[in-house]
């Protein structure tokens, strides 16, 4: 599914398009994904976007009533096409379940096969229930080595576990916590509370240039994901061990091991990553 560089880069994708502009409506297709979308967002009409933000792997729209929240799911994706377009990329799809009809001539449209993202609306963030139990952004001050240090004591929960839980740091999903384990040298399976501080440094580091890199480069290129000016991703032939399982190390050679932790697949190199 789409990650937090995946859903940056969405965002920042669609800002220079839909950032200050006009709504005149928005169509909903198909009312159901995996909530019901905000009946509110069918009744909007011609209110100003007026800020753009991304909550961990939410979107979110500031506009003058309220905000418009989004999430890409497993397969979603957002793209910018005129109106007024005649190529049939700018044609609907069957899976293009939400348009947002702007009045400078630009539509915003979420595609999605799985039908497992979300459209919501609320008329303040504060209190908002989705947001209540989310730890700090990976990338702001808040996540530094003290406060990572702190979260870890006395966790018995594999490390790779703990990384992707949004209640200690939002946003470092399946990918990404791979490849920071890899570049620390740190076993998945590691108990949180085995880790020492210097380990725990590192891996906040790490995380944090991980996420940048990724950014930079327009997000992982998972097949489900596409920028919202059409183009794939281009972090993917850089990664280390993610979706790589039987191959060699890229550092010793030694063949990429797998594991489900937490109901996910898990990759490791057990010579670079011994375990505990």
């Amino acid at each position: 599914m789409p990650e937090l560089p995946e859903v940056e880069t969405t965002l920042r994708g669609i800002a220079p398009y839909v950032l200050g502009q006009q709504i005149e409506k928005i169509h909903i297709h198909r009312t159901k994904l995996r909530w019901e979308i905000s009946p509110e967002l069918g009744e909007l009409y011609n209110v100003r976007i007026l800020g753009l933000q991304r909550r961990a792997k939410y979107l979110i729209m500031q506009t003058e009533q309220g905000y418009i929240i989004g999430h890409l799911g497993m397969s979603g994706s957002l793209r910018v096409v005129d109106a007024d377009d005649s190529a049939q990329s700018a044609v609907r799809d069957k899976h293009d379940h939400v348009e947002f009809i702007f009045r400078n001539g630009k539509i915003l449209r979420y595609n999605d096969p799985r039908r497992f993202g979300a459209w919501l609306w609320t008329e303040t963030l504060d209190g908002f229930p989705l947001f209540a139990k989310l730890g700090p952004e990976p990338l702001s001050e808040q996540f530094n080595a003290d406060y990572f240090w702190q979260k870890s004591r006395n966790k018995q929960t594999p490390i790779k576990s703990f990384l992707m839980n949004n209640a200690v740091v939002v946003g470092v999903g399946n990918i990404y916590a791979n490849e920071t384990l890899f570049l620390c040298g740190i076993h998945p399976l590691t108990p949180t509370k085995h880790l020492s501080e210097a380990q725990c440094l590192q891996l906040v580091e790490r995380i944090k240039q991980v996420l940048q890199a990724a950014i930079r480069q327009g997000g992982t290129s998972l097949k489900d994901f596409i920028q919202p000016d059409g183009r794939p991703g281009y972090f993917a032939q850089q990664l280390y061990v993610y979706g790589k399982g039987g191959e060699p190390c890229p550092t010793c050679g030694t063949k990429i091991e797998s594991a489900v932790i937490g109901q996910r697949n898990s990759f490791f190199c057990p010579q670079c990553q011994p375990p505990v």
